[in-house]
């Protein structure tokens, strides 16, 4: 299937800033050539060469630090590039539940550190198995796109999983207070002007 410019990803920009097909239709092509292939490759394809790159590129792989700081970029760019490259050989967004629990946040945390935090939301739900850490990750990424509301339930089931964990009742506490605030009017103003003045993440959910 070839790529279509609708299915790219809706923040890839010329280097004017203003939206163009042929901006998307390069990142599209960009993120085929990320994964070592052409853009008529098709889904096998595509879960091959991402699974077989993760591996390369894994940090365990490396006992220099630089090679394993190196790698950890790698990984960010082989899962945006996946990503991007499922959507177009799908048509709709990526939410594939194939890699285990700790794959899915390792690669979230990764995103999420790198102000991606709704491709790190994505990569989240790549994993049907969820644990105390999933749901204290998935907290501080949903605040983080000031989703205040399902923050607090995040933080809330992660305390549930793990009573006993003081920094999980702290952020649950935290999120509890953040979600009253930002229920306010002007606060819920302030959130909405800040979000389309400076965006955490250029990408849509």
């Amino acid at each position: 299937m070839s790529t279509s410019s609708r299915s790219c990803a809706p923040w890839a920009r010329t280097s004017g800033g203003s939206p163009s097909d042929v901006g998307r239709e390069a990142f599209c092509l960009d993120a085929f050539k990320t994964l070592g292939l052409n853009s008529t490759a098709d889904l096998e394809a595509v879960k091959s060469a991402y699974h077989a790159l993760v591996k390369q590129w894994h940090p365990d792989q490396f006992s220099d630090e630089g090679m394993q700081q190196k790698a950890q970029q790698k990984l960010i760019e082989l899962n945006l590039a996946y990503e991007e490259a499922l959507k177009a050989v799908q048509g709709r967004p990526a939410a594939i539940r194939d890699i285990p629990l700790p794959e899915a946040k390792t690669f979230a945390r990764h995103l999420y550190e790198s102000g991606h935090p709704a491709s790190a939301l994505r990569q989240l739900a790549r994993t049907s198995e969820k644990d105390a850490e999933y749901y204290h990750l998935e907290g501080q990424i949903l605040t983080a796109l000031r989703q205040y509301g399902s923050a607090h339930q995040a933080f809330r089931a992660a305390v549930q999983m793990e009573p006993t964990n003081r920094e999980y009742h702290r952020a649950a506490f935290q999120a509890a207070k953040n979600y009253q605030k930002h229920r306010k009017w002007p606060y819920r103003f302030a959130d909405w002007a800040n979000g389309l003045f400076h965006p955490r993440d250029r990408e849509k959910m």
